[in-house]
């Protein structure tokens, strides 16, 4: 089959907007890298891969659980929360972080969080085949 040449312009730019979407999200997900920690009493040394899918909570969105109910369940998958509080909100910060790796426990994934201070909050999760120390 073959295009009008009037539309071909048009192809052409949904391939082209379909790269910029995906060299954007591999851009936001290489931005949730964090930097190697050592730790010498566990032995392990974490690593957050390139994520290959990305929550945000959100009020008129899904719940991570209907999220992650949707994706295709492989088992060397491991979600990582993060949570970046600003001072003084801690608490706050850990308790939306253990909500969030309860229902990705409560799913069945092997889960990590990350907590670290900031200039602002935030929230999300990252679905990645990270190299995580076993259970």
């Amino acid at each position: 089959m073959t295009l009008p040449s009037s539309q071909g312009w048009q192809l052409i730019l949904a391939d082209l907007a379909l790269i910029l979407f995906l060299v954007t999200l591999s851009a936001l997900a290489s931005g949730a890298k964090v930097t190697r920690i050592d730790s010498e009493e566990s032995g392990s040394d974490p690593h957050v891969a390139p994520a290959q899918a990305l929550f945000r909570v959100s009020a008129d969105g899904p719940s991570l659980e209907q999220w992650l109910a949707e994706r295709p369940r492989d088992p060397r998958a491991t979600l990582t929360v993060f949570a970046r509080h600003v001072p003084g909100e801690r608490p706050a910060a850990i308790a939306q972080a253990s909500a969030l790796a309860s229902q990705g426990d409560a799913a069945g994934y092997r889960v990590r969080v990350v907590l670290s201070e900031g200039r602002a909050s935030d929230l999300h999760a990252s679905l990645a085949y990270d190299e995580m120390a076993a259970r």
